[in-house]
């Protein structure tokens, strides 16, 4: 039960997290054809938004969700009409700076409002853990992780599969030009694509800020794991970007499990960052387009 309690579950929870912000970068790429490598500064700010509301109005980190998913939106959408729009038609490298650009600001203004301390939706709370069987331990808080974050995956399911924006929005991921001729309006497609990626970070920003804290690098540190999910499951994927935010997840933390049965871990806890890294390269040495057979430009 050890290895439940101390491994499994918190890979499960990381890995939830990790998902939810490989599925925002897939279909950015899939649908703008470019790395958004200002992705985990916006988890930052959707975290961020979510702690104005929590310690404003004393509202929990998942009450603050909605809004925190409604503000990081209008703040993509606001980012796409003025920085990048004027930019589609740019070189690929361009808009790759440009996100980097995009990134940076996003960071200085979390930290001009809020500082560089470190926060916490709970101050000074304390949460007793569940015990279920008198075996298993599992936190309050990763029993909401999972079950909203599966929630949001099935939602997304859903409109993905069912809606006539969702079917849009795969024809043009599959061939723009294509669907633009059919009579998609493929600038609608992207702002729905906009929608979904601001939202997917704010939900994974939050569910990270209830799990540890919040800093403003929180973000920043979550992009290496969250591209090599989406390159894992197949870039521009969504339900590859899934199974490789689980499997990257799950991977960091079970690196530390004591598996030679001596009582120190496989690898140290330092190293985590580097074993996501590691199934990245290993991927892409092996099969660039990912579990899924995701995009190769």
């Amino acid at each position: 039960m050890e290895f439940i309690n101390y491994y499994f579950i918190p890979g499960l929870v990381l890995g939830c997290i990790y998902a939810l912000g490989a599925v925002g970068v897939s279909l950015l790429f899939g649908i703008l054809r470019f790395a958004h490598f200002a992705h985990g500064d916006l988890i930052t700010l959707g975290a961020y938004i979510a702690f104005f509301f929590t310690s404003t109005f004393g509202l929990t980190g998942l009450l603050s969700l909605p809004m925190a998913i409604l503000f990081s939106v209008v703040i993509c959408i606001l980012i796409d009409r003025f920085f990048y729009k004027p930019l589609r038609f740019s070189p690929t490298v361009i808009l790759l700076i440009s996100s980097f650009g995009i990134a940076l600001m996003l960071r200085a203004t979390v930290q001009l409002i809020w500082g560089v301390e470190i926060e916490s939706y709970n101050e000074g709370t304390f949460s007793v853990p569940l015990k279920i069987f008198d075996t298993l331990i599992i936190a309050e808080k990763h029993i909401y992780i999972v079950l909203f974050t599966f929630l949001i995956i099935l939602i997304m399911h859903y409109f993905l599969a069912k809606t006539t924006m969702g079917k849009a929005m795969r024809a043009v991921s599959d061939n723009a030009s294509l669907a633009q001729i059919t009579g998609i309006n493929t600038e609608k497609v992207i702002i729905w694509t906009w929608v979904i990626g601001g939202s997917l970070a704010a939900s994974a920003g939050v569910f990270l800020g209830i799990d540890t804290q919040l800093q403003s690098n929180m973000g920043w540190d979550l992009l290496l794991p969250i591209f090599a999910a989406a390159i894992l499951g197949g870039i521009g994927s969504p339900y590859g970007a899934i199974i490789g935010g689980l499997i990257i997840g799950m991977a960091e933390e079970l690196s530390s499990y004591t598996w030679l049965g001596d009582g120190l871990p496989l690898l140290s806890p330092g190293y985590k960052t580097g074993v996501a890294f590691a199934i990245m390269v290993l991927l892409l040495i092996w099969r660039p387009s990912g579990i899924l057979k995701g995009k190769v430009f």
